[in-house]
């Protein structure tokens, strides 16, 4: 299955089907006389990076392998720097080909790398868990984290070509699976009711991993994130409602230590906040967000907050992206598959916090 993000020419294709690891035309195109950098980590290259390199060996000049250690902890400067030493080490050139292989963090961190290196170069993404496979690897934005926030340093920088291999997901943890469920339900949510029928009816298939449920699962995620890319590419307005529950997710991710909880199990709790806030908003009723409530769970996601005060998750949802003057701004939801970005009543907050973990 293809999948287009229309971005002129620097558009590119979403691949989605069983086996591409092994063999992908697009991406032996790519790497046909070009330099080329396997970027990792050590749980995922073990597994898949030799198979990988096999497939463009025949065609690429030179291929390295970067490996990155696991985790969103990892996701700093210093790991960053990682990827350079390499790159410069074996003197790669402008004509270079990074190839992120693994979750989100790597494809954030290679990304962001291929922003910067010699001031831009060629990136693809092959994401191999279902949360980089539906969400983060689409889109181009590539980030690292700082202790005062999630994402904070980075650049959009869009692939070429996304890979999205479903046989991969087959090694990935209960746990991390549950962490994509979460971005799956959340485009269901905020952008369209009929596919979260489908999610709804999927659920238990995708939780057994079975492959055709996989596949139309990252398939109608990638089909709602180019869409909403396609027409606002850089976050200016549209783009903004893909963070439905990430300012509650990110202040938890940030304010536990990254790493504590999986990002996908932040937003997918976060998404709860959001529903709460936006029904005592008065803009969607009970029943919604029972039903975002029963979706969660089925998930295996948790769907109670840090006991913190409301203060404290204020202070961790200062330091956000879409904060104006330090002011945190929400994506609520006006009805099931429409949201919208606003500022809310700091008493209607705290209220929304108290019933979902807050102390």
């Amino acid at each position: 299955m293809r999948i287009d993000v229309a971005l002129g020419d620097r558009s590119y294709p979403i691949l989605i089907d069983r086996g591409l690891l092994d063999h992908c035309d697009p991406l032996i195109d790519l790497a046909r006389g070009r330099q080329v950098a396997v970027v990792s980590n050590d749980r995922v290259g073990p597994l898949y990076a030799a198979r990988l390199a096999a497939g463009i060996s025949s065609v690429a000049s030179k291929i390295i392998h970067v490996t990155l250690p696991d985790g969103e902890a990892n996701k700093d400067w210093l790991n960053l720097n990682r990827i350079f030493d390499v790159l410069l080490e074996h003197r790669f050139d402008r004509k270079t080909l990074i190839v992120a292989l693994g979750g989100g963090v790597v494809g954030d961190m290679a990304g962001f790398a291929a922003a910067l290196y010699q001031r831009g170069i060629e990136f693809v993404q092959v994401p191999t868990t279902l949360l980089a496979q539906v969400d983060s690897s689409v889109g181009g934005k590539t980030a690292i984290n700082h202790p005062q926030g999630k994402n904070m340093i980075g650049a959009f920088h869009q692939p070429r070509l996304v890979i999205s291999d479903v046989d991969t997901l087959q090694t990935l943890p209960d746990r991390e699976l549950s962490a994509g469920l979460a971005e799956v339900i959340k485009h269901g949510l905020m952008a369209d009711p009929d596919y979260l029928d489908t999610v709804e009816r999927d659920l238990p298939a995708l939780l057994a991993k079975e492959p055709a449920a996989l596949i139309r699962a990252v398939a109608g995620s990638c089909e709602i994130k180019a869409r909403v890319v396609a027409a606002d590419e850089r976050e200016s307005g549209l783009r903004a409602n893909l963070n439905f529950g990430h300012t509650f997710g990110h202040a938890i991710e940030s304010g536990m230590g990254y790493g504590r909880w999986l990002h996908g199990e932040a937003v997918g709790c976060g998404m709860l906040m959001a529903c709460d806030l936006s029904q005592r908003l008065g803009l969607i009723d009970a029943a919604l967000t029972q039903r975002a409530r029963r979706l969660l769970v089925a998930a295996h996601l948790p769907v109670q907050g840090p006991a913190w005060t409301p203060e404290q998750y204020l202070q961790h949802m200062e330091v956000d992206k879409k904060a104006e003057q330090g002011a945190p701004r929400f994506i609520v939801l006006q009805a099931l598959g429409k949201a919208r970005m606003q500022r809310v009543p700091i008493e209607t907050l705290f209220a929304t916090l108290r019933s979902c973990g807050a102390t």
